[in-house]
């Protein structure tokens, strides 16, 4: 007997999510994307320099994801768009190892959705594809995190297996994307 499984608008939404490299023709879109996070102070481009041109941008990414030429703070990592039918709906950095920043507030994995394209589901499916890049290099404990105050971002950790860990102080120096005085909640996934 075959039986036909309903999903819902939002499922079917998200199961067309594909992650990929940043690629040429998505300069204005990823910049723009960019752009209106930084209202929320958060960086969906990491590491991008508007005064370095998009293809030396994309030859930095590639050289991270090999690990080479990385500055004394990086590790090796991959920065993925989020594609949904040829529109770019968010990204996701995936770190294979962590730094002292990442192995406290960081994690391995870092996404982000565009404001317009939140509620959908895509959150949740960025996080799930994120874990099978990182386990295919052979992380199997990974650790996610997220500010206190973004239940949005709690719920996705909790949806995808996270198990909660404890909560640790944003410091300034370790505070790259968001404002001080918050505090991350650490999240573990095997």
């Amino acid at each position: 007997m075959l039986v036909e499984v309903a999903r819902s608008p939002r499922y079917a939404e998200s199961m067309a999510l594909r992650l990929r490299p940043y690629r040429p023709e998505d300069e204005s879109a990823a910049v723009a994307a960019h752009e209106e996070l930084l209202a929320d102070d958060f960086h969906f481009l990491l590491g991008w320099d508007a005064t370095v041109s998009w293809s030396d941008f994309l030859r930095v990414l590639d050289d991270q994801r090999h690990g080479a030429n990385l500055a004394e703070n990086q590790v090796r990592a991959v920065q993925l768009v989020a594609d949904v039918d040829g529109e770019l709906v968010g990204r996701v950095s995936v770190r294979f190892e962590l730094n002292g920043f990442l192995a406290t507030t960081g994690g391995h994995i870092g996404y982000a959705v565009v404001p317009a394209h939140r509620k959908k589901g895509y959150a949740t499916e960025i996080l799930r594809q994120a874990l099978v890049v990182i386990r295919a290099d052979g992380v199997d404990r990974v650790l996610i995190t997220c500010l206190e105050g973004n239940a949005g971002s709690r719920r996705v950790i909790e949806n995808c297996g996270g198990t909660f860990e404890s909560t640790v102080p944003l410091e300034a120096e370790q505070n790259l994307c968001h404002d001080n005085g918050q505090a991350a909640r650490r999240y573990w996934i095997e």
